[in-house]
């Protein structure tokens, strides 16, 4: 590899239809990382043979986007990794904007994915009714670190340690130094049910983590505690993914009503039990687990064939397993028949190789991991639970 430029045929693309930091997203900005090439493409996840999935080619992905639904994702840069690789394995037949070759950025706009007028695939695609090409997104990328507003954390946390010690004489939980971009449940899960052609979703995927930190969450700092109260947090994000689910639930289920399905009852304390066998949502919420970086990724050549809790130690990427953990019970323990949790984060532990030449969190397109993803969903939502694919209003 000589130059940036071959990345492309080195990853087996043909282009991408972002245009955000793309050589950064390839891997590809740093000649001293020029020498990983081509061998970081050559891997890929292999399921067990009791696992009936099947890989889907970009062209039945592009199908299933305009025939059954977008995906709108919402997280964290990690998750606008994944959607400059969609913008990756869809080309030719997507368009992508902004258009960041003609200046200035913000890390809140909105990145789309469109059905571009010279696919190839355009006439053989069943167009749904009012489909418009030029304005129906097939995936769109929003970000928002924590899921819910800095404001709501910091009230919910009074709410349920209102006299903690952490929060004598501070008016909030977080670090003011510290940029963080985020959106309200109201707000994405409104962007999930808005009918086409400005929205037209089916699947809004999310993903939280990275921003648990001591650092951001500067209240809850110990220095007398283990890894200076990284645990109050890692307690802390249980409670509050426990009152996001229950308030992207109770909007689904807002959202079925209008559409002539059935309402949930509050249980005592406010929980939601759900009246009926089960949701009649149009709409599925499928929340990936976070990934942690890997300490030194930069001296791995290859996968590993094991992932120990040694590989991650900075910021709070030891205790990123623990958070996915608690994600994970809240919605094995709730009432949740719209709200999915996907451990697909197995593979990708494997892969140190796989980052980005700048740092050891991002992920680099191309590599597997970041494509991996996009397949184990595509099956998910597809072929594991079949009955949860309906049609977009």
């Amino acid at each position: 590899m000589r130059t940036s430029a071959d990345a492309y045929a080195m990853l087996g693309l043909q282009g991408c239809a972002s245009s955000r930091e793309v050589y950064w997203h390839l891997g590809a900005n740093s000649e001293t990382r020029f020498d990983r090439f081509p061998g970081v493409s050559s891997w890929r996840w292999e399921p067990p043979q009791e696992c009936m999935a099947e890989e889907a080619s970009a062209e039945e992905l592009v199908k299933h986007l305009v025939e059954h639904g977008g995906w709108l994702l919402i997280g964290d840069s990690v998750t606008e990794n994944h959607f400059f690789s969609l913008s990756c394995m869809l080309y030719p037949h997507v368009r992508a904007t902004p258009d960041y070759t003609l200046g200035g950025f913000d890390f809140a706009w909105p990145q789309n994915l469109y059905l571009s007028s010279s696919s190839p695939l355009l006439p053989s695609l069943k167009l749904p009714k009012d489909f418009d090409i030029d304005n129906t997104p097939l995936v769109t990328f929003r970000r928002s670190d924590l899921l819910m507003f800095p404001s709501r954390l910091d009230a919910l946390y009074r709410q349920i340690h209102p006299a903690s010690k952490y929060l004598h004489n501070r008016t909030t939980l977080f670090n003011s130094n510290e940029a963080v971009w985020n959106l309200s449940p109201e707000e994405y899960v409104g962007m999930l049910t808005t009918p086409r052609p400005a929205g037209g979703y089916s699947a809004l995927i999310v993903s939280t983590g990275g921003h648990w930190t001591t650092h951001l969450f500067e209240a809850l700092r110990d220095a007398s505690l283990v890894g200076e109260g990284i645990f109050n947090i890692v307690d802390f994000f249980r409670d509050a993914m426990r009152v996001w689910a229950d308030d992207v639930q109770a909007l689904l289920y807002q959202d079925a009503a209008l559409a002539g399905g059935g309402w949930p009852h509050l249980a005592p304390g406010g929980r939601l039990v759900r009246a009926g066998a089960r949701s009649k949502s149009a709409h599925q919420v499928l929340v990936r687990a976070y990934l942690p970086g890997h300490d030194g990724c930069h001296d791995a050549s290859a996968p590993v064939e094991r992932y120990t809790k040694e590989m991650s130690t900075s910021w709070n990427w030891e205790q990123i397993g623990d958070m996915n953990r608690a994600f994970a019970d809240v919605l094995r323990e709730g009432v949740y028949p719209d709200i999915h949790y996907l451990g697909i984060d197995g593979a990708a532990l494997l892969r140190p190789d796989a980052h980005v030449a700048s740092d050891c969190l991002h992920v680099m397109t191309g590599a597997g991991v970041l494509e991996g993803w996009t397949q184990y969903i595509w099956h998910y939502v597809t072929v594991e639970i079949p009955e949860l694919v309906r049609s977009v209003r």
